[in-house]
């Protein structure tokens, strides 16, 4: 399971880098570089910010080619941590980082949707 939740991280992490259509804006509250990559039909892939020296800060968030959030995920300096979530159809998965390294790993799964946007 650990490998999986692993390898979910990697992946969301590369699709970011693999978007070929993005916008970078500067936000000069935060001091960061806040970015938006698209899928090739021009929906949001994902979104999140960049420290000025190129690591991650911040919420990202990711979606599926028809807009629907598959991912959250938290970044401090370049460091995984805190709480991650990963929806995949009636699943919800918790990843909890600390210190760049899974802390844990709780999943929950239903038969209905409870919410949707």
């Amino acid at each position: 399971m650990r490998k999986i939740v692993v390898l979910a991280a990697l992946l969301f992490v590369s699709l970011g880098f693999a978007q070929s259509e993005r916008t970078l804006t500067l936000n000069k509250e935060t001091n960061v570089i806040d970015v938006v990559y698209y899928h090739d039909n021009g929906t949001i892939s994902q979104t999140g910010s960049y420290t000025f020296d190129g690591k991650l800060q911040g919420d990202w968030y990711s979606y599926d080619v028809n807009g629907k959030k598959i991912a959250a995920a938290k970044y401090d300096n370049g460091v995984k941590t805190g709480k991650w979530f990963f929806w995949e159809e009636n699943t919800l998965k918790e990843v909890d980082y600390l210190n760049n390294r899974v802390a844990s790993v709780n999943e929950w799964a239903t038969k209905s949707t409870l919410a949707s946007k």
